[in-house]
């Protein structure tokens, strides 16, 4: 069948009005706006200069895809299309593509990207556009191996800050908290770690033995590259006081990796 040929000298094909917001349809977001993991972010944009046929038809292809700082997809491809017919009223129409983006619970501090690509059907031009954006996340040290990172003792299970001095009573509960990174991915990025927490006193007596594993299992799109844990640990009342140590021993199932930590605390 004999298709129409498309109008010609149109404008060159190009993203416009592109950006982020941090809501839908909202402002875009001023100069040194920073994004927390878990929210979602808003991208927007419109495409000029693509052909129109002589039967008044647009045909356009798109993309769009979300990357940390390192190119790792945080988000699978958002594909879609543009097939439409322009009545006379739609002079100066020009169509906008929405996406919004999560940011990964455990995402990790820097700049990171939206980019669009899209193609013209008719014209066959191809166009794309990054719009960076900015994420503050906590700080775990990567490691090549099986290690344990940022262990840290609280006042309470929600404390926002460590003890500058790991020191209880009697009748307190010790609690602490750390990440485990390092592991091996499965297919699917699957994860398998676990870990077990021993407690001792100076002179070896054991006040908490290891029990069974704490486990933390599961795949994701995108790779988790550590494991938050909390530990408690209610101290009696009559505890004698003195030094006790926290051994942490975490393994990686499906590396075949061990680790081990270990902290100590007073009691006064």
């Amino acid at each position: 069948m004999f298709a129409l040929p498309p109008l010609l000298h149109a404008a060159p094909f190009k993203v416009i009005d592109a950006g982020i917001h941090q809501t839908e349809d909202g402002p875009l977001i001023a100069p040194g706006t920073t994004f927390t993991p878990g929210e979602v972010v808003f991208f927007s944009c419109r495409l000029d200069g693509f052909q129109v046929s002589r039967d008044k038809k647009v045909s356009i292809q798109y993309e769009i895809t979300a990357a940390d700082p390192k190119g790792v997809p945080i988000i699978e491809a958002a594909a879609g299309k543009v097939d439409v017919e322009l009545a006379p009223e739609d002079k100066g129409w020009k169509p906008k593509m929405r996406q919004s983006v999560l940011i990964p619970p455990l995402a990790d501090s820097g700049i990171y990207k939206i980019r669009v690509s899209a193609k013209d059907t008719f014209a066959g031009a191809e166009t794309s556009f990054e719009a960076p954006f900015e994420v503050r996340g906590r700080m775990v040290e990567p490691s090549e191996t099986l290690a344990v990172r940022n262990f840290q003792f609280y006042r309470t299970e929600d404390d926002p800050k460590p003890l500058a001095v790991a020191a209880y009573r009697g009748g307190d509960t010790v609690w602490a908290r750390f990440d485990i990174t390092g592991y091996k991915f499965g297919p699917g990025n699957k994860r398998d770690v676990a870990y077990t927490v021993t407690v001792t006193s100076a002179e070896g007596r054991v006040l908490l033995a290891p029990g069974e594993p704490n486990a933390d299992q599961g795949s994701s799109f995108y790779p988790m590259r550590y494991v938050p844990c909390t530990i408690s640990l209610n101290l009696q009342k009559n505890l004698a006081p003195g030094e006790y140590t926290v051994f942490i021993r975490a393994e990686d199932r499906i590396g075949g990796q061990n680790s081990e930590w270990k902290q100590a605390f007073r009691v006064e």
